[in-house]
């Protein structure tokens, strides 16, 4: 055995998984720390809304530079992006109106908003509206359109949950959880399938399934509307030509190439011409014209070759983590209108990116859903950045949000943008012997704590009275001392019942 001397001694090298474990420890404890603060959620949705708009912007100057350029018409290489940048400004606007509008305010005019995309949604159909790529769904205003089923979704996501939230206390029975909101719902499908639109029909069912998954409707309820909706979706494929001819070639993606599978192939081939990190930006072969409308609907295509395996995975992190905040902004309130719009709008954003990715890498058939936030700019931007700013705004009326901004002051970004501290929830004032259910999860109640009919209730309060004066009886026979005993107990009782 070796003696080593003392001033020698070094202290023994830790292990380098322990440093990595701890390490990781550490980060895990930051993270934390850092999510539980009162304004992560808010702070968190801006970032995910700068992130993706500014790829989309990247990723539109380099997918469209090729398709703008027209000798004859004048169009330079740059026109379809200074016309994005113009909708990101616009959206940059509406964002922040989204933002700063009081909630309440936006709910008081859901209802009127709903006609208004009735209103639009009819007149789209009359010689006023125009067609584009086969749908007669578009306004023409000068070089710019609008596309009113756009706005339809997110009036009919707030709408929705206006009247499911009244109904709260009845939406077990059914003709309360269905009318109205399923009827005006169906009578939208119907106008946007005249146009005909499959792919809006559907965005637009995901908003109702998620409005009365999140309202608390009944799971066989999903089972019957995912049936009849998946009926329907096969007569419309049917009947239709054009759409006949899409579903046949994603069955048969290989059988005519040239025709009615060439976009998808021609995806299919942009993704692994991208390898792991892809070519470079502007160097993809896609924005050529070899995969049409690339900035619109196959924008992921042109981010798979241009920026690789690590690109798509990249934006998948970010709509995965649009989809966790959105979630956890639905969880921290405790008012019934924002939790179900916020589920709502998140449900509808994550599902519309997943559809058209979908679609990208052969897994759905094409049905001409744009990608949020990054492909080519219009009324599907412009829509985006309204929902991405209620959803800021909904995560500062969380209650750990509210008691920071109201009384630590509103913060760098309140400041910047000018925002006004958002009001405590109060739940509804509410009849005499009615719950008190507004703190809770928007989410019908059990039967057995429902409040009971009105015979039952003075049955109830009833049997209660007569077995006190029953006792009040027998105590009186009893002697005075039991009897003053008994006329307190009655007198609290009655007192407490009053009080309730």
């Amino acid at each position: 055995m070796t003696v080593t001397d003392p001033k020698t001694r070094t202290a023994p090298k830790r292990p380098r998984r322990e440093r990595k474990e701890s390490g990781f420890v550490a980060f895990r404890t930051a993270l934390t720390a850092w999510l539980s603060r009162p304004l992560a959620s808010f702070h968190l949705v801006l970032a995910l809304t700068g992130v993706l708009t500014v790829i989309g912007i990247v990723m539109v100057l380099s997918a469209s530079s090729v398709a703008s350029y027209n000798p004859k018409t004048g169009s330079g290489v740059y026109s379809l992006f200074t016309k994005h940048l113009v909708f990101v400004a616009i959206g940059g606007v509406v964002f922040w109106l989204g933002l700063r509008v009081k909630l309440e305010r936006i709910r008081r005019m859901s209802a009127t908003a709903t006609v208004i995309s009735l209103g639009l949604l009819v007149l789209v159909l009359t010689p006023l509206g125009s067609t584009v790529n086969g749908s007669q769904g578009w306004f023409r205003i000068g070089e710019f359109t609008f596309q009113p089923v756009e706005a339809a979704k997110v009036a009919l996501a707030f709408w929705g949950a206006h009247i499911l939230v009244i109904k709260y206390n009845v939406i077990h029975q059914w003709r309360h959880l269905l009318v109205p909101v399923v009827p005006i719902a169906l009578l939208m499908f119907a106008l946007v399938m005249l146009q005909p639109d499959l792919g809006g029909t559907v965005t637009l069912a995901v908003v109702l399934l998620a409005l009365l998954w999140f309202a608390g409707a009944p799971k066989r309820l999903f089972g019957v509307i995912l049936a009849g909706g998946l009926a329907g979706v096969l007569v419309l494929a049917v009947i239709a030509p054009y759409r006949l001819a899409r579903v046949m070639s994603f069955l048969s993606p290989d059988a005519d190439v040239s025709a009615e599978g060439f976009q998808a192939n021609q995806a299919k081939l942009a993704l692994a011409d991208g390898g792991l990190f892809g070519k470079g930006l502007g160097q993809g072969a896609a924005s050529w014209n070899y995969l049409p409308n690339v900035q619109n609907d196959f924008i992921f295509a042109l981010i798979g070759e241009e920026l690789g395996l690590i690109g798509c995975v990249v934006v998948l992190a970010l709509f995965a983590g649009v989809a966790v905040v959105g979630l956890r902004i639905a969880t921290r309130n405790i008012d019934p209108w924002i939790r179900i719009v916020s589920g709502t709008l998140t449900v509808f954003l994550v599902a519309q990116a997943g559809i058209n990715i979908g679609y990208v890498v052969g897994l759905l058939p094409v049905t001409g859903v744009t990608l949020p936030l990054i492909s080519y700019g219009g009324t599907s931007l412009v829509i985006t950045m309204l929902i991405m700013g209620v959803l800021a705004n909904a995560a500062r009326h969380e209650p750990e949000a509210v008691a920071a901004l109201r009384t630590q002051g509103p913060g760098k970004f309140g400041r910047l943008l000018r925002l006004p501290a958002p009001d405590p929830y109060r739940p509804p004032a509410t009849r005499k012997g009615a719950a008190r259910t507004g703190a809770k999860a928007a989410r019908p109640a059990p039967r057995a704590a429902r409040p009971a009919p009105a015979q039952e209730r003075r049955r109830s309060v009833r049997e209660p009275v007569r077995r006190s004066a029953a006792r009040t009886s027998t105590a009186t026979s009893r002697g005075g001392a039991a009897r003053s005993t008994a006329s307190r107990g009655t007198r609290s009782t009655a007192n407490r019942r009053g009080h309730w």
